[in-house]
């Protein structure tokens, strides 16, 4: 699913990761706000949506919660991590974040992003949350990537 959604340009897909999430993890506080992970404008342009913004935007909606587009911002390109060994992925996303500092009225940050791989780009983002005085931040994700070795392990 999340495939189609972030390659072969299925957006729409986006309700049903939220509403799959819905049913999996209870609504958070009142106090929070729904941040999504954003991409560099470059992968935007080509792509012509952010995954994370549209699964984010459908679980606001769920939800009744605030979206918040402009907190968190990519401040440079980085490259794809999808061949990118662990160690990689943590430095090519490293710096890659600013944040807006804490809304008023608003305690927490719920991350969204479509796949937690290694977890780099959600610690660089949310490091980069905190650094502004966002003290809660949590990440929810659609799905998690587990090496094939894992995978295999487990069958």
């Amino acid at each position: 699913m999340v495939h189609y959604m972030k390659y072969r340009g299925y957006w729409s897909l986006a309700r049903t990761m939220a509403e799959l999430i819905n049913r999996l993890v209870s609504r958070p506080a009142n106090s929070a706000v729904l941040v999504p992970v954003p991409l560099g404008q470059r992968r935007l342009r080509q792509r012509g949506y952010n995954q994370a913004a549209e699964i984010a935007g459908a679980l606001a909606d769920l939800w009744g919660m605030p979206l918040a587009l402009d907190v968190l911002k990519r401040t440079r390109e980085t490259k794809t991590q999808t061949k990118l060994t662990p160690e990689e992925r943590t430095e090519n996303v490293s710096g890659a974040f600013t944040a807006a500092a804490r809304l008023q009225c608003r305690a927490e940050v719920i991350l969204v992003d479509d796949v937690l791989t290694t977890g780099a780009t959600l610690v660089a983002a949310a490091g980069a949350l905190v650094e502004v005085g966002w003290a809660d931040v949590t990440a929810l994700t659609f799905a998690r990537a587990m090496p094939l070795a894992v995978q295999i392990e487990r069958a």
